[in-house]
């Protein structure tokens, strides 16, 4: 997010409330991107049209089809994400420019290969007696946000911030319009409108990059040569997004919560609604984890490898690394002061939340547990854009490997506990990580000056 951080941080500078705050909205929108505005978007789209389609069952059918688009996207793509984001960031320091465009085609041109096979393979096999056209989109749809995610990951080195959230608006707006229009076709119908609604998004942020890069080749694959090739980011793409899903996949199969709704693919009513409004409803910590990251960390980051660059007095090192380690704990901090209000408002009007969408009061308690979840979430990503920030890749490799067995086997003593314990152990889990990172992150701090000098010599 760099070429974004640098925009907010001239945003910030100007030192008025307009300018703070549209600070704040820019980096919400764009740190929710597509994963929260597509949650947003499906519950939208099933509550708009529960007056226009048919069978309320086709509605459900499209969410349990989006969710799962969306889900195996990530994971497919995750092992991608992180690596090419590194190769990107190293070709641009060494000012080899015209590697990244080129690379970034493969990696889509690899992305859509998987995805493709992936997606056909299943609907051959588990989707045989769902109607031709519903497989077909289910295939395209999954092609399609798997290549978003990768080019969002690209755009985060472009600075044009504004152009960024045009395109996300017009292409979710795209998104809604279309699915509501066709929605009186039923299931394919509102799958057909988020499909197309997302290939003009796609197209949108495809333009963006080609109008950012050049390149005297339209295709290569160095990102995935051995010299360039990053295993370690790679596995921690794959596991995060793992771990962010493996609850819901558990809570989707198991026999007593979770029931089939199309093909193969299954859905937990006690589950799915509050994780869904809760992932809503941490984008103001999503805002403050960016803005404090982007704004004020990296600054600081940056005068301290400066200062050890250019044998600064060790006094003046001393006050960087002081300034950015109470940068991250002040962004913290904020974090959690911003999610308490929300989990507050959640407390106190979330029965009438629930309510208004044609939901039982008593999903209340599931939903301030994921509440809480979620800005966990929220607090662990801020502590490994910090590991990462410092190179700290094998710490982050254990905390996702952790935070998979942490989350597998919380959720499994949940689920055998009963109804009262659903969503605790997605919120155990990442409580746990988010504490060993802290304590982790306050050792890595202590030994920052001797670890730099040492990676010098």
């Amino acid at each position: 997010m760099a070429g974004i951080g640098f925009e907010l941080r001239k945003v910030m500078r100007r030192q008025t409330l307009i300018g703070v705050a549209r600070a704040y909205v820019y980096a919400g929108l764009i740190s929710s991107g597509p994963l929260i505005l597509s949650i947003f978007g499906i519950l939208i789209i099933g509550l708009m049209s529960l007056k226009s389609v048919s069978r309320t069952f086709a509605i459900v059918q499209f969410q349990v089809s989006v969710t799962y688009l969306i889900a195996l996207s990530l994971i497919l793509t995750g092992p991608f994400q992180l690596s090419f984001t590194r190769f990107v960031s190293d070709r641009l320091f060494e000012k080899r420019d015209e590697l990244v465009l080129s690379n970034y085609n493969g990696v889509v041109l690899v992305s859509s290969l998987l995805a493709s096979v992936g997606g056909l393979f299943a609907m051959l096999l588990a989707f045989k007696e769902e109607q031709l056209l519903y497989r077909i989109l289910m295939i395209a749809g999954f092609v399609v946000i798997s290549n978003i995610w990768i080019a969002v990951i690209f755009l985060s080195s472009v600075k044009q911030y504004r152009q960024i959230l045009l395109v996300f608006a017009v292409g979710y707006a795209c998104v809604v319009t279309l699915a509501l229009a066709l929605n009186r076709y039923g299931l394919v119908g509102l799958l057909g409108g988020f499909v197309v609604g997302h290939i003009v998004l796609l197209i949108g942020l495809s333009g963006l990059i080609y109008r950012n890069y050049r390149s005297e080749r339209f295709i290569s694959f160095e990102v995935f040569q051995p010299r360039f090739a990053y295993p370690c980011l790679a596995l921690v793409g794959l596991l995060f997004n793992i771990g962010v899903w493996l609850d819901k996949f558990m809570f989707w199969y198991a026999p007593g919560t979770g029931a089939r709704v199309v093909g193969p693919l299954r859905a937990s009513v006690i589950y799915d609604l509050p994780i869904f409004i809760a992932y809503v409803c941490v984008m103001p910590g999503m805002a403050t984890f960016l803005v404090r990251i982007e704004a004020h960390f990296v600054e600081f980051y940056d005068a301290f490898y400066n200062a050890v660059r250019s044998d600064a007095s060790l006094q003046h090192i001393y006050e960087m690394r002081d300034m950015m380690v109470n940068t991250v704990r002040a962004g913290l901090y904020e974090i959690v002061k911003v999610q308490t209000v929300v989990l507050l408002l959640i407390i106190a009007f979330g029965g009438r939340i629930l309510h208004s969408l044609g939901i039982s009061p008593l999903y209340v308690p599931l939903l301030v547990v994921d509440v809480v979840s979620a800005s966990l979430q929220v607090l662990f990503l801020g502590l490994l854009n910090v590991f990462f920030y410092l190179d700290a890749r094998r710490v982050v490799l254990h905390l996702t490997a952790g935070f998979v067995v942490l989350n597998g086997l919380f959720t499994g003593i949940t689920l055998k506990l009963g109804p009262d314990f659903y969503g605790y152990g997605f919120v155990l889990s990442l409580l746990v990580v988010v504490v060993v990172a802290v304590r982790r992150l306050d050792r890595k701090f202590a030994t920052l000056e001797y670890e730099t000098y040492m990676l010098r010599a």
